[in-house]
């Protein structure tokens, strides 16, 4: 299958300006330790108020930078710049980052919004090297990207064991992202931490269990994400012979696109998110393999049948979905067209 074409980053980039500046509805995670008065989302969160929750928020924010970057002659350029210039301002984010100083903020978004604000961050910087007018946006991230670079750095050693369920606080894919961003700015602190960790949790995983997936609400594989967390972690003949440990009976249920029973449900539509990120999983885990290993054309050829099952519900389906779902889309289709 194609990947990111002219006209699907110019869908996405419309779904995207749409939701990043919708503040209703809103899904509220705050912790009241007393009376509070003013709670609208456009005033706690400056910066990321729509898109019906922050981290959903977060995400939409990097898909526009992405869809920027590859492709600037978009027709939504424009409306793109304005919506990046008010939102990834110093004193928005500044705010933002407060918030994580104060009541619930120790585990707020943690971990799954620090990692999208380091994967933002790192598109950002991409975008700043081929766009140097860009370059506010990488500027104004800065701070907050370091912060929760050091925040992730003091959670992974106090996680002994790793999550792994497929929805928010699966510390695989945060790892992911996270080490993305490291790898783009640089930061051999955050990139050794996440490289111990992995080993840590995953080194001595096999057989794993891919008959109990999905879970009714996932949007990520557990397996399927760890496994792509140590493609980024081993190198060549040690990942795939982890890999052959891992999967050592091929991916069974994890073949098959879900099926979502209620598209307007905001729990059950994550199952399109999970057709999104197999694909996305299957592709990286791929591309690590030879191109005559026997698992390369079979994982690429299932992604690809997770893509045409996930793609239709991006644009233009319930709002349950499409606060979200174009980013992973984004993800699963790569850079080129």
């Amino acid at each position: 299958m194609a990947g990111l074409t002219f006209d699907l980053a110019a869908g996405f980039a419309q779904a995207a300006l749409a939701n990043v500046t919708r503040e209703y509805p809103r899904k509220l995670d705050h912790l009241l330790d007393a009376p509070h008065g003013d709670l609208t989302p456009r005033k706690v969160h400056p910066s990321f108020y729509g898109s019906y929750d922050w981290h959903s928020a977060v995400h939409m924010h990097w898909l526009l930078v992405r869809v920027r970057r590859l492709y600037p002659e978009l027709p939504q350029v424009p409306a793109i710049v304005k919506v990046l210039d008010e939102h990834l301002s110093s004193g928005s984010l500044a705010t933002e980052q407060a918030y994580f100083d104060g009541p619930g903020g120790r585990t707020f978004e943690r971990p799954y919004g620090w990692a999208w604000v380091l994967e933002l961050q790192a598109e950002a910087l991409r975008l700043a090297k081929v766009g140097p007018e860009t370059k506010p946006w990488s500027e104004a991230l800065g701070p907050f990207a370091r912060y929760l670079s050091e925040r992730m750095c003091a959670y992974l050693p106090l996680a002994v064991y790793p999550m792994r369920m497929g929805m928010h606080t699966n510390t695989a894919f945060a790892c992911i992202l996270a080490l993305d961003y490291a790898r783009m700015a640089s930061d051999t602190v955050l990139a050794d931490a996440i490289n111990r960790a992995a080993r840590r949790w995953f080194l001595g995983d096999g057989d794993a269990p891919v008959e109990y997936e999905p879970s009714l609400a996932d949007f990520l594989s557990p397996t399927l994400v760890e496994a792509q967390l140590m493609r980024e972690v081993l190198a060549g003949d040690e990942f795939v012979e982890w890999l052959d440990g891992f999967l050592p009976k091929g991916l069974g249920p994890l073949a098959v696109p879900p099926t979502v029973p209620d598209r307007t449900d905001a729990q059950f539509a994550h199952l399109d998110g999970l057709s999104l990120s197999r694909a996305w999983a299957l592709r990286r885990i791929a591309s690590a393999l030879e191109a005559n290993h026997a698992r390369r054309e079979t994982f690429n050829a299932i992604a690809d049948r997770h893509l045409e099952a996930g793609l239709p519900q991006v644009v233009g389906g319930d709002y349950a979905g499409e606060h979200w779902l174009a980013s992973f889309a984004a993800l699963a289709l790569g850079e080129t067209p």
